[in-house]
């Protein structure tokens, strides 16, 4: 059953979805399993295996669903002897301890300009160990040779490809591009798209330009509050080797949970103050 278990992890895994291990690693007293007793929970809730059923095994599942969403694997205590159990009908009377390590792919962040912001972001997104896609209209920067760890470059036409290329609710967006038309343009396309993360560069006054732009648009004042925006941890950045910094960090803290839910991200969005760049002019992107 292990090896059968692993099996479709690794299968997960390779369509791009997440599952949780779920994995009794203490067992004191009497138990339905032992340790080493294994099962996988998914993020629709179904399971595969089994950590001997009853509510217990319910209530780990449910933590794992949580922990799925968050990232981080926790460590679950059941007490069999106490009103829990009892209320179940179990007739163990042992304890237990469950480790819930959530697995998923590796993330991947789809870099919408590839000029020096770009550049230096995919370099740095890919050695903190983000996968890394990047995309931009002009081939003479969306050149392979130019981003030698990136899994893929694309030249394209840029809301064309947010409306069409393969991204899904795992994927970071960051939006990089040379101008302020051109991530008008790229904002309009993303905010269609289901991400985990979508960030935009700019100066304050910019993002509410652009946010009133959009907001004529009819987009849902809720999903703007969700764009980390404008992008990047305030580090004091200057030049775009200093600012990719800026930007990949807070990549990781989102990634580490340290930045909580794109709706939950806004409110720390609000409380920054006025990044650098962002007021380098778009040629120097």
């Amino acid at each position: 059953m292990t090896t059968r278990l692993f099996g479709v992890v690794d299968e997960t895994i390779a369509r791009g979805g997440a599952v949780a291990l779920v994995t009794i690693v203490r067992a004191q007293g009497s138990t339905p399993q032992r340790v080493g007793a294994r099962m996988l929970v998914f993020e629709d809730g179904h399971i595969l295996g089994t950590i001997g059923g009853g509510c217990y095994e319910q209530d780990a599942c449910g933590k794992a669903r949580l922990a799925l969403q968050t990232g981080r694997p926790l460590l679950a205590h059941y007490d069999l002897n106490d009103d829990f159990a009892e209320e179940q009908g179990l007739i163990c009377g042992g304890q237990m301890d469950v480790f819930i390590d959530p697995i998923a792919p590796t993330p991947r962040v789809c870099i919408v300009g590839a000029g020096h912001v770009g550049y230096h972001t995919a370099q740095l997104a890919a050695t903190v160990g983000f996968r890394v896609v990047v995309v931009d209209d002009r081939a003479s920067f969306a050149d392979p040779s130019r981003f030698p760890t990136a899994e893929r470059v694309d030249v394209a036409d840029i809301p064309e490809w947010l409306r069409t290329a393969d991204i899904g609710p795992r994927d970071y967006l960051v939006i990089v591009t040379r101008g302020h038309r051109e991530d008008l343009d790229a904002m309009r396309a993303a905010l269609g798209r289901e991400t985990a993360y979508l960030g935009l560069i700019g100066s304050r006054a910019k993002i509410a330009r652009l946010y009133a732009r959009l907001g004529e648009d009819g987009l849902d004042a809720a999903r703007l509050a969700g764009i980390h925006a404008p992008i990047g941890l305030d580090l004091g950045a200057v030049s775009p080797e200093e600012i990719a910094v800026s930007i990949v960090a807070e990549l990781i803290a989102h990634r580490r949970g340290r930045l909580g839910s794109l709706g939950e991200a806004a409110d720390a969005d609000a409380g920054r103050s006025a990044r650098s760049m962002q007021w380098l002019p778009p040629s120097v992107r």
